[in-house]
């Protein structure tokens, strides 16, 4: 009997986590804050929902301890409880990529048009990001890369890029990264630099793949 009352609560503990991630909207909102802290608000414009429903999936979150909040002035902020509830996340990713075939194929349903180049390797381009010859292109809104970023890293968010593409070098290979592997914003990017003729390529995954495998950042 103490073998299944041992039982029956430890594994009810671990379904608190599963739960917690049973959402496609409380995985989004993991992932935007897998780049920087934000407001219930900022989190609610990024993920399209009302305030109301991100501070409800978001109590959730911080009911699993997967998520923690500060109050900044007026605002409550959120964070990542920890580097553990990034690893789940990016390992949960990669179990969908290799068990879910719809997974591969959404990507490439929305891949860029003619797009044959393979990204870049990120310890490639660990090895090389110091030459000249490279520039890596942050394309993340500017409070993203203000919180972390790769170094050496220039910040053009992508709605900015349009415009500033023609004071970018013609002799550098542009590596272009942004919010990981499931996020857009590379995608589109390379789409406008190729169409200028630059040479440009995606980095293979992104930020919060970059910071999970340790590798140098700024700050």
């Amino acid at each position: 009997m103490r073998h299944r009352e041992f039982k029956d609560r430890i594994y009810g503990q671990f379904a608190r986590v599963g739960a917690a991630l049973g959402s496609e909207k409380r995985l989004e909102l993991l992932d935007l804050l897998a780049q920087a802290p934000r407001s219930v608000d900022a989190l609610a414009r990024e993920a399209e929902m009302s305030t109301a429903n991100a501070s409800q999936h978001l109590q959730i979150l911080k009911s699993a301890r997967l998520v923690e909040s500060q109050r900044r002035a007026t605002k409550i902020v959120y964070r990542l409880a920890s580097d553990e509830v990034l690893a789940l996340w990016l390992a949960l990713r990669t179990v969908a990529e290799n068990r879910l075939a719809d997974v591969p194929q959404i990507v490439r349903d929305h891949a860029v048009d003619g797009d044959t180049i393979p990204a870049l390797d990120r310890g490639d381009l660990e090895a090389v990001m110091a030459s000249e010859s490279v520039l890596v292109l942050d394309v993340r809104p500017g409070a993203e890369y203000e919180h972390g970023h790769l170094p050496g890293a220039v910040s053009i968010p992508i709605g900015s890029l349009p415009d500033a593409a023609p004071g970018l070098p013609r002799d550098a290979t542009i590596v272009v990264y942004c919010r990981g592997r499931y996020c857009l914003f590379a995608d589109e990017a390379l789409s406008i630099l190729r169409d200028a003729g630059f040479d440009a390529v995606r980095l293979e995954g992104g930020w919060p793949e970059w910071l999970m495998e340790g590798r140098p950042t700024v700050p």
